[in-house]
């Protein structure tokens, strides 16, 4: 359920509601906007039968959301939510890039390539300190050693840095380091990392499971912000189908159909989906024309000596190529880049 309240109702006013809510046994979760204030109330809401919200002083109108997912909707929030990294403004008009190597390998080499991505317009710096790998034997990342490297990275740059998350046990040290931290796609559904994310004052970016719908995606953005953390990115980074041709299956119409649905930020993985550089262009174009908030994009020196995923990363020189290409596209749908 989502209470508007008037326009005129009094912090005295708005406390009782949430007095009220809470004697029931429910959460609330406030939102205040500039012309009102909306509260959301998580919970079994057969506990107000007795008393509807709708009565109390302050209330204009108390309104139920029928889909399973609550705070993510758009029935809590009409507004599109802009998340504010470092000075960057992610869900604005502006469309954010994210690059960077799939691993961090070297200092000086994420170095260099952060360098590199700065000049080509790239506003946030990606890599991996920890890897998630199919196979035990790959190379699993340079763990805490990764994440200075990531720091130094952004000391020389002003890049905001973003890196993935595996353990609730490295939240403290994770803290340290990452401006924004990532949830992969293989632990889309890790309800206790969600939580403890959740739990923290750092922006998450969601990736969509391999095989999850939309509607389950978004379930597992709940989890975070019923947690207390509003500041969540979804990423859609293709998911599994029945065709072989690409590493995944691009789902670009997750993008209207998330847009309709949520008020979060929408970023888009071209690199995890297709799988082959030559093919990232293309869907990164296409994004773009499809009203994606931003992308993530895989960039590399010497993408054959990759410790992983090689093969979908862009030069920098391409990469910066591209980034002129979607200059246009940005300006043709409206947006900046």
């Amino acid at each position: 359920m989502v209470i508007i309240l008037k326009p005129r109702a009094s912090e005295q006013e708005r406390e009782h509601i949430i007095k009220v809510i809470k004697d029931a046994g429910l959460s609330p979760h406030v939102l205040l906007g500039e012309e009102r204030t909306v509260i959301a109330v998580i919970g079994d809401e057969r506990a107000l039968q007795k008393q509807p919200l709708s009565a109390l002083p302050g209330v204009e109108k108390a309104i139920p959301i029928l889909s399973p997912y609550k705070l993510v909707s758009r029935d809590f929030k009409k507004e599109n939510t802009v998340i504010d990294v470092r000075g960057i403004k992610i869900g604005g008009e502006r469309i954010v890039v994210i690059a960077g190597p799939c691993s961090v390998e070297t200092n000086h080499l994420l170095s260099s390539i952060a360098a590199e991505i700065k000049k080509g317009g790239a506003s946030i710096l990606r890599g991996g300190a920890f890897k998630p790998r199919s196979s035990p034997y790959s190379f699993q990342g340079l763990g805490e050693e990764g994440l200075e490297y990531l720091s130094e990275a952004r000391r020389l740059t002003g890049l905001p840095i973003i890196t993935e998350i595996l353990d609730p046990r490295d939240l403290p040290m994770m803290a340290k380091h990452a401006d924004i931290l990532q949830i992969g796609a293989r632990n889309m559904q890790n309800f206790r990392l969600l939580a403890e994310v959740g739990a923290q004052d750092k922006p998450v970016m969601l990736k969509r499971g391999l095989s999850a719908t939309i509607k389950e995606f978004l379930l597992s953005a709940e989890y975070i912000m019923a947690a207390g953390n509003a500041n969540v990115i979804l990423c859609e980074r293709g998911i599994r189908t029945f065709e072989t041709a690409t590493r995944n299956t691009l789902d670009l119409s997750a993008i209207p159909v998330l847009r309709k649905r949520t008020h979060l930020p929408i970023i888009i993985d071209p690199s995890h989906a297709v799988g082959q550089t030559d093919l990232v262009p293309p869907m990164a174009k296409a994004a773009i024309a499809a009203g994606a908030d931003g992308l993530m994009i895989e960039v590399h020196s010497n993408p054959e000596e990759a410790f992983c995923d090689g093969e979908q990363a862009m030069l920098p020189k391409d990469f910066n190529q591209l980034m002129d290409e979607l200059r246009k596209i940005a300006a043709a749908v409206g947006r900046t880049l």
